[in-house]
């Protein structure tokens, strides 16, 4: 049986869970904004409690790679990273778009899946992945507008996640447009792939990590999570 601990703190929402052979065994999320790191350590400890396995018995750590909120992820790579350090486990990552894109096949099999991660105003982080869960397009920041995804729409149903996506219903008027704004990116949702990964012993260098920012971060005031 292999144990993985997963951690996402790629947006507001932080979470931790732990997944057996990939599925689900125990989870916990925070909703509260600004508080990854204070309550990620206490967590991953809780998580574990409740499961009754200690961090010795783990057989890696998996961690959202992003995108999403520059200092979050910063939070739960160094977390993840240090857990490894500290353990001697290996580390995995998984995109913050493709675990999204795999719960939105989960509720809607068949369509194409554009999970958005609200990267403030009119922009979001996304990809767009086929039904088998292909990339069509690599992930990007993208200003929406209302011929966003035309192209797509045009010969396709499309099914938009994430809370990006709201903004994107509001000026979208194809009818092959379908929406899931309830979709979030979460530690529970990243066990089957953190669990692939591992078995095709897909690595990440903890040395040298760094989570997929895709822009540059720029600020002159100190910014807690």
């Amino acid at each position: 049986m292999t144990h993985i601990l997963s951690i996402d703190t790629s947006t507001s929402i932080c979470s931790v869970a732990l997944h057996a052979n990939g599925e689900l065994v125990a989870q916990t999320e925070t909703f509260l904004d600004r508080s990854h790191s204070r309550n990620i350590a206490h967590m991953a400890e809780h998580v574990l409690a409740i499961c009754e396995i200690s961090s010795n018995n783990l057989d890696a750590y998996a961690v959202s790679a992003g995108p999403g909120s520059y200092t979050g992820m910063r939070i739960g790579s160094s977390t993840a990273k240090g857990f490894c350090f500290a353990l001697d486990k290996p580390l995995v990552s998984v995109s913050s778009l493709y675990s999204m894109a795999a719960q939105l096949q989960h509720k809607s099999p068949g369509l194409i899946y554009v999970p958005m991660i609200d990267a403030r105003r009119m922009e979001v982080y996304t990809a767009t992945y086929n039904a088998q869960l292909e990339e069509i397009s690599k992930e990007q920041a993208l200003i929406l507008s209302d011929s966003s995804f035309e192209e797509q729409l045009s010969i396709e149903k499309v099914l938009f996640g994430g809370d990006g996506s709201s903004k994107f219903k509001e000026i979208c008027t194809n009818v092959g447009a379908f929406f899931a704004t309830d979709a979030y990116p979460s530690a529970k949702f990243m066990g089957k792939i953190a669990f692939e990964k591992f078995e095709q012993q897909k690595f990440e260098d903890i040395a040298y990590f760094e989570p997929n920012y895709i822009k540059e971060f720029h600020t002159n005031s100190k910014v807690n999570i």
